[in-house]
């Protein structure tokens, strides 16, 4: 239990040194909400000076951040400029749907990656064809920036109709629970393939990697005289002694899909985190964006911590580190 309280401690301290550098670098950006509105003859000097008065925004930066810390303990998140509303509403909604995007991808990308990495290293020398295959074509997938890859499969899907692009749900979409289910899986269709084809060639590296280390153990050799058929070796002996690292891996492929998501929310205009983000940065509305910041902060962090759990699961050295 030591290591996972040590996680834990450490996750806490991540977010809140995330949280505090996310304050401290806004809050000493040149600009703010406020400025754009002095250029609005409309809007008169002392109005523009009373609402930066009433935000706080004459306050020192410590002080404001401690401000800030109160208003989350509080569930606030802080008020939003643009929206004078509490930021945890809006942040709330849009999480979840990057949430669902995001899980969605990581889910599919490990069931796509784990057989064929599996069987690539297991067939490197009796079907090399297999492997070279596989090998090119995640260096191919490897070399196509995100961005473009997102353009594609939305051009794609424009001149096809094939898949709907843009929201979650169509506007004339039935009003029964099935109805809306169907809808919302395809319009997920095209923002989930571009995280899928993007993450995956770095995936079955790892996974390749990890199988073709173990496949090579002593262990396995023995194993293999004693006439084992191949798929048990494989997911019942291989596989498990090469979880530890893949496992290890599984939080930092949930940050980067979560990372390269915000992206693929904005092109493919799905109402997460990503549209919220960069309208609030335009916009200079430092609370919203705060609060985009630390939402992604959070999912990446618990992913580790997820990945940490799993690790102290299939792991018995981690189990046994706190009784040596």
């Amino acid at each position: 239990m030591r290591f996972l309280a040590r996680r834990l401690a450490y996750s806490v301290a991540l977010a809140i040194g995330v949280s505090f550098l996310s304050f401290l670098f806004l809050q000493l950006a040149p600009g703010n909400f406020f400025d754009e509105m002095r250029l609005n003859p409309q809007i008169s000097t002392q109005t523009v000076n009373q609402f930066y008065k009433q935000y706080g925004m004459d306050r020192p930066i410590f002080t404001r951040y401690l401000c800030w810390l109160r208003s989350a303990a509080k569930g606030d998140w802080g008020i939003s400029f643009a929206y004078n509303s509490p930021v945890a509403p809006l942040i709330l909604a849009r999480s979840r749907n990057t949430l669902l995007l995001t899980g969605t991808a990581t889910m599919l990308s490990w069931m796509v990656v784990l057989p064929i990495g599996v069987i690539s290293a297991a067939t490197r020398r009796r079907r090399p064809w297999f492997d070279h295959a596989a090998s090119l074509t995640t260096t191919i997938l490897l070399v196509i920036p995100d961005l473009l890859l997102a353009l594609g499969v939305l051009w794609l899907a424009v001149r096809t109709h094939w898949v709907p692009v843009g929201g979650m749900l169509s506007q004339g979409s039935e009003g029964t629970a099935w109805g809306q289910f169907k809808d919302l899986t395809v319009h997920l269709i095209a923002p989930v393939l571009v995280l899928v084809i993007g993450s995956c060639p770095i995936l079955f590296r790892h996974v390749r990697a990890a199988m073709l280390e173990v496949l090579d153990a002593p262990y396995i050799r023995a194993v293999q005289a004693h006439g084992i058929s191949t798929s048990r070796i494989l997911f019942r002996h291989a596989l498990p002694a090469a979880a530890a690292p893949l496992v290890s891996l599984f939080g930092l492929s949930l940050g980067s899909l979560l990372s390269v998501s915000l992206l693929v929310e904005v092109v493919m205009n799905w109402p997460g985190l990503g549209p919220l983000l960069l309208e609030s940065i335009l916009a200079r509305d430092v609370y919203v964006v705060i609060g985009a910041v630390m939402s992604a902060a959070i999912f990446l962090i618990g992913g580790l911590l997820v990945s940490d759990l799993l690790l102290f699961a299939v792991d018995p050295r981690i189990r046994t580190e706190g009784m040596a």
